[in-house]
């Protein structure tokens, strides 16, 4: 498939999910990465007016789980998060975010992700880490 073919599925994929109500859009994809970005504005602030961290993990886990999607059979596998770490570095009120994954373990049954969350000038905004799980599909 060509690259913009697999964005528009991923995409698709995301209706009437938590990524669509996070406006979470999948932009780029390369051999060992996959991009996405999300609008930081009130609807996924904290009280006081600026990214909340749940929102943020919940971009990385999203990004993280359609790139083992992308890289693992889906049609043989279900992919899952089983653990999630962040650390925030610094708050954003408005503008856009941009969660990158790569592999940090590329296995059959376990895949570990290093997700970095910026901001559009590139300033580190969190550092994620996801370790999803392939089970495979019943026939």
């Amino acid at each position: 498939m060509e690259k913009q073919e697999i964005l528009a599925k991923c995409n698709e994929m995301s209706r009437n999910t938590l990524m669509q109500t996070l406006n979470i859009e999948f932009i780029d994809i390369g051999e060992d990465f996959v991009t996405a970005k999300m609008p930081v504005t009130a609807t996924v602030h904290q009280p006081d007016g600026v990214l909340h961290g749940g929102a943020s993990v919940a971009l990385a886990e999203s990004v993280g789980s359609v790139a083992s999607h992308i890289f693992i059979d889906a049609a043989e596998y279900y992919i899952r998060g089983i653990e999630i770490s962040a650390n925030h570095i610094k708050s954003i009120s408005e503008g856009d975010v941009y969660a990158k994954a790569t592999f940090i373990h590329k296995g059959r049954t376990t895949q570990l992700w290093n997700i970095r969350i910026t901001d559009v000038d590139d300033n580190l905004i969190s550092v994620v880490k996801l370790t999803t799980i392939a089970l495979p599909k019943k026939n």
